[in-house]
Order: C-alpha cells, then structure tokens, then sequence
C-alpha cells in the first residue's frame, strides 16, 4: 500500500488548537538535525511537505499533515535539546513538546527519530526514559541510514538496543531510515498501514500494550 495524497494543514503551538479530528495521529520528534522534515518528506512523497533547513531547530511549532484524504494524520513537533536557543525557548518548546504528547489524545503512536551515526546520547534516552514512564506508545526511528555503510549502521542499532535492553524489559519497534536512499519507507508505511486496520476494525492497536521501563532493572543500577 502507499499513500494517496498530503497535504500540510496547519501549525501552532497549543496542541488545544490541533485539528478536531477523529482519526490516527503519527507524530515525529528527535534531536535538532535529525532529518526530521526530511523524513516527513520522504513518506508523503514531496520535496517541500515539511520544511527542511541547514539550520538545526527550525521547527517552531506543532505542524499537522492531512494524510489519504484526511483519514490519518502525520505531525512534525518541534526538536528537542538544540543548545543554541536560550533557557528560557528551551522551556517553551519543552512545554509545547510535553503538553501534545501527554495531552492529545489522538496520538497513536510517536516515532522518536535517532541519527545512526551517533553512540547512545544520554538525552535521547532520557527522553525514551520519560516516554515510558507515562506509557506513551512510540517507535524509535534511525535516521541517515545512506551515511553510514550497512554494517556499521546495523552495528550501531545494535548498541542501542543492547544500552536500551539494560532497562527495558520490552523494546520498542525499530526502523531503519534514509531519506536520500527512501530506505526504511515501506517499513513505516506498513507499520502505520497495519494499526489504522486495526483501529478501523475496532481491535485494540498492538502499540497500546504496556511499554515501560524496568523498575527492578533500574532499582539494580542505582
């Protein structure tokens, strides 16, 4: 299956605002740079669906896509720890980030976008830490897959997952991307594809299931 038709709907920084809709919410965060828009770019099939910068931190507010005719939804929400805003920016966006994700009900699921270039980043786990705590279903999507040869981006993963499995007892879904190269596409097509059936035939999406750090394997560390 592929997508029909995008179309960019509106931006704001209330998630009060967002559109009131009854239908599957996808959103995408990560890491400034990350290749966010890229990404968003890639799936709806369009250079210019989501804007894409050399300046990291572009992304000011909580941007909605109307997906095959509106019956789903992609967002691209703000990047999170860009150090180049001041104290109090990083507290707004955090404000507007944290408001969406616990408050919008119409979420299904987050993909939490991870450049595969990089060692385990002790944000980006924080951050995967918080998500668990408040049982917020995502996904955890590696991105420049075409930076990296095959082998050292498979053995990347690999080390994240083995830092991740020192906490989780269960690990969330794993894609593998690039925007330049479409890697990854079909996966995550496929993926959101498969719980708007379910949705659709009124099953309980798989990505509901309890998603939460280990509360014995962090008690061991500490």
């Amino acid at each position: 299956m592929d997508i029909k038709n995008a179309k960019y709907e509106i931006s704001n920084a209330d998630y009060r605002k967002c559109p009131a809709i009854n239908v599957p919410e996808y959103a995408f965060i990560g890491r400034s740079n990350v290749g966010k828009s890229s990404l968003i770019n890639m799936i709806g099939k369009s250079k210019s669906l989501a804007k894409t910068s050399q300046k990291p931190g572009k992304t000011l507010l909580i941007n909605h896509f109307k997906m095959d005719n509106g019956t789903w939804y992609m967002v691209d929400l703000p990047g999170y720890g860009y150090a180049a805003r001041g104290k109090e920016q990083r507290s707004q966006f955090s404000k507007i980030i944290q408001e969406y994700i616990l408050g919008r009900e119409q979420l299904t699921c987050l993909f939490v976008l991870i450049d595969i270039r990089h060692s385990p980043q002790k944000i980006d786990l924080e951050f995967l830490r918080w998500l668990g705590e408040h049982q917020v279903p995502f996904a955890i999507v590696f991105t420049k897959a075409d930076k990296e040869g095959p082998n050292a981006g498979k053995k990347k993963v690999e080390e994240y997952k083995k830092v991740l499995k020192k906490e989780w007892e269960e690990l969330p879904p794993v894609f593998i991307t690039s925007s330049e190269k479409w890697t990854g596409r079909e996966e995550l097509l496929d993926y959101i594809f498969s719980i708007n059936k379910e949705i659709a035939e009124g099953e309980k999406p798989h990505i509901e299931e309890e998603l939460k750090p280990d509360a014995e394997k962090n008690a061991a560390e500490i």
